[in-house]
Formats: structure tokens, sequence, C-alpha cells
């Protein structure tokens, strides 16, 4: 009964560190793909982080954790901090954000 026991704490800890090792951190400016960008047919939280001479954005995919933040971003830019799994799609890096905040 030890061993299940260690074996199933030690499949939980190695799960929740898979999911952790998924997720990274981004701080930048946050503003909005349509307004500011001009990239966008309709509203989408976007976040550009200078990286050297060149600036990289991130869009945000389009959940609740970001349309709920959305109203911080719409009518100008805001330094953000978001966290979430980056992923690539059609050349752009997308961001599935799990939180959002402006940075302090």
């Amino acid at each position: 009964m030890k061993n299940v026991s260690k074996l199933i704490a030690a499949f939980a800890l190695a799960t929740a560190v898979a999911f952790a090792a998924d997720e990274k951190t981004i701080k930048g400016e946050g503003l909005c793909a349509k307004c500011e960008l001009k990239e966008a047919k309709s509203c989408q939280n976007a976040i550009k982080v200078k990286d050297g001479d060149k600036s990289i954005v991130y869009y945000l995919e389009q959940n609740d954790v970001s349309k709920a933040f959305h109203k911080n971003l719409c009518s100008g830019t805001a330094k953000v901090v978001a966290k979430g799994e980056v992923k690539e799609k059609d050349g752009k890096k997308i961001l599935i954000a799990s939180k959002i905040e402006l940075d302090k």
C-alpha cells in the first residue's frame, strides 16, 4: 500500500511539473491587434515584447481570460504580464492566456 501511495504521489508531481513547464510568462506592452496594430478584423489582445532591436508580438487567443481583460487595452496600451501556453500558427506567436494582469 505504501508503494502505491508513493507511485501516485510521484505521478501527480510529475504531471504538475509537466503542465507548469508548458506555461510561459510574457511581459510587455499590451494592446489591441485591431485598434493599435491594425492587423486584425476584430478586437484581439496582443502583447508586444522587445527582443534586442526587434519586437515580438504575441497574439492572445480569444478565451475567457483574454476577453475579460480586453477593456484594459482597447482604448490604449498598458504594460502587462501574462502567463500561458505559447504556440505558433501561420507564422504568428499565439498565447493561450491563463492569467493576465497590469504590470506594476
